[in-house]
């Protein structure tokens, strides 16, 4: 069988190869810090950074991101999606190396076994110092969950089926980091609501209407 040569000439293997990285935004809603995003301690230099490690060989992209989240933050049975590849060529003072950014919302219960020690949640808008561009991918993946949310009601379910339009509306506004006005709110969330016919029996006064997502 032949060895593959390109057009000039070349295989593969003459040409320098970047590692390949997996680094993953984990975000939470948290009552003190709203939303918040999970970090690791780095284990060679002082400092946090976001659970990431190097693509080994044989694997995909999803099995790094789940072995870096177990070893390092003991969180477990998480699927971020893709974000986007960050592959500034002067990114990492390592060498050469491309990371393909992932993200994923969670309930804080997801992060309960997380190790307590090596992992800490800070609020989205002041992440601390973080090493290479681990900042700028928080800051697209906030940026990209916004998006999702002003479009389409709690879209990762935080929430549990059933809910009133006030604990949406609450979600909503610790995702977009500011409050938000109610009848425009409402109007834009309607349409993929579907009301139960119940009403919650939470609180005083006047019980609330609970609704579900429209499927």
């Amino acid at each position: 069988m032949n060895e593959y040569r390109d057009s000039s000439g070349r295989k593969l293997t003459d040409y320098p190869r970047p590692s390949v990285a997996v680094d993953t935004a984990v975000l939470t809603l948290e009552p003190e810090l709203g939303l918040a995003v999970l970090e690791v301690r780095r284990l060679k230099t002082a400092g946090w950074a976001l659970p990431g490690t190097f693509l080994h060989p044989g694997e995909t992209l999803a099995q790094a991101v789940d072995r870096s989240l177990r070893e390092k933050a003991n969180v477990r049975g998480l699927s971020p999606r893709q974000l986007r590849v960050f592959d500034d060529p002067a990114r990492d003072d390592r060498g050469w190396v491309l990371s393909v950014a992932h993200v994923q919302v969670v309930r804080l219960d997801r992060l309960a076994d997380r190790f307590a020690e090596t992992t800490r949640l800070m609020p989205v808008d002041a992440p601390g110092r973080l090493p290479y561009d681990h900042a700028d991918i928080i800051e697209l993946a906030v940026s990209d969950v916004r998006a999702h949310y002003r479009e389409r009601p709690d879209p990762d379910r935080l929430l549990g089926e059933e809910f009133t339009l006030r604990d949406l509306r609450l979600v909503h506004e610790t995702v977009a980091g500011e409050p938000l006005q109610r009848d425009t709110f409402r109007r834009a969330m309607e349409p993929y609501l579907v009301p139960t016919g119940l009403r919650s029996a939470r609180g005083r006064g006047r019980p609330a209407e609970l609704f579900r997502r429209r499927e």
